[in-house]
């Protein structure tokens, strides 16, 4: 199964855009996860246009009608794979160990807010942060991230677009 992972898109907002390769990877993956920060419900209409399911959690700069038909937290099941979502992961100090303990017996943890790509392991847990695709803020890059899950087993690969 092949996951596209992207958060922190701030859309709609003047002529911001997707790269034309991250919408390729949208529209090839058998799930897209939004970690929060659509900012717009029209954004997320034009996401589940592209084909795939879209699970997501809310951001903290997403408009009421988006904060109320998502949770702040949620718990994906894809491939055998349990994958944890939530927008603010909250301080850097302690992150990975109060993620494994927020979210027991998941296989990876999927958070946004920062705009910093990330992806680690802690112990069995893969803590992941696709970063943006559209606002790089202090990232090197803008980016997302390509999951693929075999059998309850996670692989990820961060994705850069030119800037």
């Amino acid at each position: 199964m092949r996951i596209a992972v992207i958060s922190d898109t701030h859309m709609p907002r003047g002529a911001r855009a997707l790269p034309g390769d991250c919408v390729e990877r949208l529209r090839r993956a058998d799930l897209i996860l939004h970690a929060g920060d659509f900012t717009g419900l029209s954004f997320f209409a034009e996401l589940a246009s592209l084909g795939p399911q879209v699970e997501a959690v809310r951001g903290n700069m997403d408009d009421g009608a988006l904060r109320s038909r998502l949770p702040g937290e949620r718990v994906v099941e894809a491939a055998g794979a349990r994958i944890a979502m939530v927008h603010v992961p909250g301080a850097r100090a302690g992150r990975k160990e109060r993620l494994a303990a927020r979210f027991p017996g998941c296989d990876a943890v999927v958070y946004g807010h920062t705009h910093l790509p990330e992806i680690v392991r802690h112990g069995e847990l893969w803590i992941l942060n696709p970063g943006s695709p559209t606002e790089r803020r202090r990232a090197p890059a803008r980016t997302m991230l390509d999951l693929v899950v075999t059998d309850g087993a996670l692989t990820p690969e961060l994705v850069s677009f030119e800037t």
